[in-house]
C-alpha cells in the first residue's frame, strides 16, 4: 500500500464506511489487504474498479485488451474526452484515474487479452476475480480456471436496461483456504456452466444492438462490489445464491437458483477444463462497435519499427503511436495495434476483411 496523501489520513478516509456495522475496523483492515483482479474494464469494470478502490481494496489488477473510445463516455465513470481523443487503453486510463482519488492502493494495469495462455500469470495473485467481461469466451474462460483453482469469481453484465450478477463460490478444498484465513468455509454454489452449460447460439444482443443505459451498468456494478465486499470481509455466507437479473425500465425481476453444484456439471462436476485447455481463440466482434479483433499473441511487434514502415505508405492516413499502441486509418478501417501483436479492425465485421488488413499492413 502506498503512503497516505498528505493531509488525509485512512481513517478519516473510510470513516464513515467503518461506522457501518457490517465493516467496522477488522472488515476494513481485511478489504487493505485484499487483491481483486477484475477482468474487462468497461463500463461495468470500470464503476466496480472505482467503488472498491474507494472502498479501500488494497490491491486491484485491472485487465482490459480495449481503448477508450467516445461511445464509452456515456457510462464508463473513469473516463473523460481526453482519453478518448488519445485512445487511452481502457486499464491504464483507469488506472491514472483512481489514483487522482486514492493513492493509497496499489493499482496494476494490464492492457492485454486474457486467453489460456496468460491467464495464470494475470490471475494467479487474486484472492477474488470479477468478471465484466464483454463476450461469452472470457466468461467461461474465468470460471474454468477459477473452478480448478478454487479462487470465488463475480459475474456482472447490463444490456440495455437490464443488469445481472451472480456469484460462484468453489469448492473450498480446492482453493487452498481453511475456515482459520479471512474466509470461513462457505459451501459451494453452482458454477457458471452447471446454470449455462454453453454460450447462447444464434443472434445475441450487444451493446451495439440493443443499446444500453448507464444506470443498467451502475446497478450491476454497485450488486458485484457490495457481494464482494462481503466476501472479502469474511462474510460468504451472506452472499446471495442466485443469477439474479433486474429490468430497470419494466422493474421485472428474475433469480434462478445456483444453491449447489450441479454433480452432472461437465466444468465442477467433471473437472473438463474445455476453455482453459483451448490453444487459439477466434476472431471477436467486440461489444459496442463495428470491429474486429485479431489475436497474434505469439508474435511481438516493435511498435517504432512499425511506425517507421507505415510513414511510408501512402494508403495510411492519421498515423500515431505511443509505448502503448500505434494507430492508423486506412479507408473506412482504423486499426489499433498493440506491442503483443493484437489489433483491433474497426469498420468490419467480417473477420476475412480484418484478417487481410492485418496481413497487409502488419504482416502475417
Amino acid at each position: 500500500m502506498n503512503p497516505s496523501t498528505p493531509g488525509i489520513s485512512s481513517d478519516e478516509r473510510y470513516s464513515r464506511q467503518v461506522l457501518f456495522p457490517g465493516i467496522g475496523r477488522k472488515g476494513q483492515e481485511l478489504l487493505a489487504g485484499a487483491r481483486v483482479a477484475i477482468v474487462g474494464v468497461g463500463a461495468i469494470g470500470a464503476a466496480t474498479a472505482s467503488l472498491l478502490a474507494r472502498a479501500g481494496i488494497g490491491r486491484l489488477i485491472l485487465i482490459d485488451r480495449d481503448i477508450v473510445e467516445p461511445s464509452n463516455l456515456q457510462r464508463q465513470v473513469l473516463f473523460d474526452e481526453a482519453d478518448a481523443a488519445a485512445s487511452m487503453p481502457k486499464a491504464e486510463a483507469a488506472r491514472a484515474r483512481i489514483a487522482q482519488f486514492n493513492s493509497e492502493i496499489e493499482v496494476e494495469a494490464h492492457t492485454a487479452d486474457l486467453v489460456p495462455a496468460n491467464i495464470c500469470e494475470l490471475l494467479a495473485d487474486a484472492d477474488l476475480l470479477l468478471d465484466c467481461a464483454d463476450n461469452f469466451e472470457t466468461r467461461y474462460l474465468v470460471n474454468d480456471y477459477a473452478v480448478q483453482q478454487g479462487k470465488p469469481w463475480i459475474y456482472a453484465g447490463a444490456i440495455g436496461a437490464k443488469a445481472a450478477t451472480m456469484n460462484i463460490l468453489p469448492r473450498l478444498e480446492d482453493s487452498g483456504l481453511s475456515s482459520d484465513d479471512c474466509n470461513p468455509a462457505w459451501a459451494p454454489t453452482g458454477c457458471l456452466a452447471c446454470l449455462f452449460p454453453g454460450a447462447p447460439s444464434g443472434a445475441v444482443e450487444t451493446c451495439d444492438t440493443a443499446g444500453i443505459l448507464g444506470p443498467a451498468v451502475n446497478l450491476a456494478a454497485s450488486l458485484q462490489a457490495a457481494e464482494a465486499l462481503k466476501l472479502l470481509t469474511g462474510q460468504a455466507g451472506l452472499m446471495r445464491r442466485t443469477f439474479l437479473s433486474f429490468d430497470l425500465w419494466t422493474g421485472e425481476r428474475a433469480a434462478i437458483s445456483n444453491a449447489a453444484p450441479d454433480p452432472d456439471c461437465a466444468v465442477c462436476g467433471s473437472r473438463t477444463f474445455r476453455h482453459l485447455a483451448g490453444k487459439s481463440r477466434p476472431h471477436i466482434t467486440l461489444c459496442g462497435r463495428n470491429s474486429v479483433q485479431i489475436h497474434e499473441h505469439q508474435r511481438p511487434l516493435s511498435l517504432t519499427a512499425l511506425l517507421h514502415q507505415l510513414q511510408l505508405h501512402p494508403e495510411i492516413e492519421e498515423l500515431r503511436a505511443n509505448p502503448l499502441l500505434l494507430r492508423f486509418r486506412r479507408g473506412p478501417h482504423q486499426v489499433t495495434v498493440f506491442p503483443d501483436g493484437r489489433a483491433l479492425i474497426q469498420g468490419t465485421t467480417d473477420a476475412g476483411v480484418a484478417r487481410s488488413i492485418y496481413a497487409r499492413f502488419i504482416g502475417s
